[in-house]
């Protein structure tokens, strides 16, 4: 069966042009459309949809409570939760952070070349996270410094789990590079790396490689600009 979209976004224009672009595909079809949050939960109500494009601001209800929304509470993926790819301008990207660590599966910019959404959507659908390296460097180094400061030592007990190499890819990890790139720096395999990603995510209790991120940025194991403690 195709990959069963949801477009949510107050711009008519825009949801217009994302349906041509995903009605061409043929493992694709969008089966439900909202103008704001609040609508997106009506409707999800009674369809089933696989992935949303969320616009983050929106009236009524925006995209960040949205997420939250649909990824929060007791429905997963098994239960049929949809996995949602947020869709933003890089001048909000504070919301976007927000929308990652409501649940979101990813973020990218709306003026996004129509193969890289399509491939955004794939991933995103199949259980991958979309964190882009070169809009995660701008986004964290841009809003870290928002946080709390971190202290001498990550604050998060759960990183004592980690193996030193599993420190040192998560490391990378928040630091937007790929799974190949990380292999090129660390001399492994590939696969080797996305073992290692799988095995922090199962110790660290998190939904995808995003969740990843914004954990290893507030626990103070990597600092803004990329560097670690």
């Amino acid at each position: 069966m195709g990959i069963r979209v949801m477009l949510v976004d107050d711009q008519v224009l825009l949801r217009t042009g994302f349906r041509m672009v995903l009605a061409a595909q043929p493992d694709m079809e969008v089966v439900a459309e909202a103008s704001d949050g609040a609508e997106a939960l009506e409707v999800l109500r009674a369809t089933r949809v696989d992935v949303v494009l969320m616009d983050v601001r929106m009236p009524r209800m925006d995209g960040v409570e949205a997420t939250r929304r649909i990824c929060g509470g007791e429905r997963d993926r098994e239960d049929g939760a949809p996995r949602v790819l947020i869709l933003t301008t890089f001048d909000l990207d504070e919301y976007a952070f927000a929308a990652l660590k409501a649940g979101a599966a990813g973020f990218m910019l709306k003026d996004v070349p129509p193969d890289e959404l399509l491939t955004a959507i794939r991933a995103v659908h199949s259980g991958d996270a979309v964190v882009a390296p070169s809009t995660t460097r701008r986004l964290l180094d841009r809003f870290t410094p928002m946080l709390p400061a971190p202290e001498a030592e990550p604050r998060h007990k759960e990183l004592e789990r980690l193996t030193e190499r599993e420190r040192e890819v998560l490391m990378l990890v928040a630091q937007g590079l790929s799974n190949g790139e990380i292999a090129g720096k660390l001399v492994l395999s590939e696969a080797t790396v996305k073992t290692h990603v799988g095995r922090i995510l199962t110790k660290l209790g998190l939904r995808d490689r995003v969740q990843a991120v914004v954990l290893a940025y507030e626990s103070g194991l990597v600092r803004a600009g990329g560097g670690g403690l």
